[in-house]
């Protein structure tokens, strides 16, 4: 809880690339890396109004330092007749000691790129305008220039409260745990005569589809097979098949004298079962009557004893008379 992740360093080397692209020895990095952080701090002190977006920093192996400036206002940065990025360069090489080589990229929709917004929502703060104001009206175009989602945050003595506070604004969706997602974020400070405010904007611009990676050649370094690769098919050798020879039909020649006796043709097995069925069906036949007999004789068994009393009740009376 509560850990922040920067969303471009999150998503560096899935697809996007570093700012900073050179490789130096454990004995040169501190001075390269410092290098690096103050030209990119002169720079933005110098050009503060060129809308700068992105300042990227390549080295060569002669020991010329490449510069690319991403700004929305080119004219700014470039001045009357390319002026100003000479003057650039020749302070630059006289402060680092390097051959400096500018190239300037301009940022054809600004209302895109989150550090542009942030840092015009923080100069109309500057410029006393309400910071609702500024918000809307930033989260709507961009919005309108094709982004799928946005959210701004401002935090501080926002409208010169007594206490500091935070809030923000959203459109749309920003998927921040989608490493897929292209998600551009940037940050600003508004000095104002109260204090700073803080002014963070992420937009969210579209899913980025995986490249296929190409296949590789016959022969290629074992180095470069990074990804798993299918199983080739194994060649079977086919078997020979077995050749299946047809004997050809004999004619036979009639044999003079007394035709043959015929062989006795056997009883199929299915002609006795019908006598098989005949002989248990009368069977099941008697034994019902039978038992109908049982039942018929049980009652007469019965009044035999009956019929014995009676005589014996009329001796008895006559001997009385």
């Amino acid at each position: 809880m509560g850990h922040k992740v920067h969303p471009n360093a999150f998503r560096l080397g899935v697809f996007r690339p570093w700012e900073a692209n050179w490789f130096a020895n454990p004995k040169d990095y501190t001075k390269m890396l410092h290098e690096d952080l103050a030209m990119r701090t002169a720079i933005l002190a110098r050009l503060r109004n060129a809308g700068i977006a992105k300042i990227e920093t390549e080295r060569s192996s002669n020991a010329q330092l490449t510069v690319t400036i991403h700004t929305a206002k080119p004219g700014i940065v470039i001045g009357k007749g390319g002026s100003s990025v000479d003057q650039l360069r020749e302070d630059l090489e006289k402060r680092f000691g390097n051959r400096v080589r500018i190239s300037i990229q301009e940022i054809k929709q600004p209302e895109l790129d989150a550090q542009l917004v942030a840092e015009n929502i923080a100069s109309q703060i500057e410029r006393r305008i309400s910071y609702k104001r500024a918000m809307k009206q930033a989260i709507l175009r961009t919005m309108r220039s094709g982004a799928k989602g946005v959210r701004i945050y401002c935090g501080g003595r926002l409208r010169g409260a007594e206490m500091a506070r935070r809030e923000w604004d959203r459109e749309g969706r920003v998927p921040l745990h989608t490493l897929r997602a292209d998600i551009d974020f940037g940050r600003a400070t508004a000095k104002t005569t109260f204090g700073a405010i803080g002014v963070k904007c992420w937009i969210y611009k579209d899913q980025i589809t995986p490249k296929a990676r190409p296949p590789i050649a016959d022969g290629a370094p074992i180095g470069e097979a990074i990804a798993p690769q299918p199983e080739a098919p194994v060649d079977i050798a086919p078997q020979p098949v077995a050749e299946t020879v047809v004997a050809e039909p004999v004619e036979v020649q009639p044999v003079e004298g007394p035709a043959p006796a015929a062989a006795p043709k056997r009883a199929r097995a299915t002609a006795a079962k019908p006598k098989a069925e005949a002989a248990t069906a009368p069977a099941k036949a008697t034994a019902k009557p039978a038992a109908k007999a049982k039942t018929a004789a049980a009652p007469k068994a019965e009044k035999a004893p009956a019929a014995k009393k009676a005589p014996a009740k009329k001796t008895t009376k006559k001997a009385d008379a």
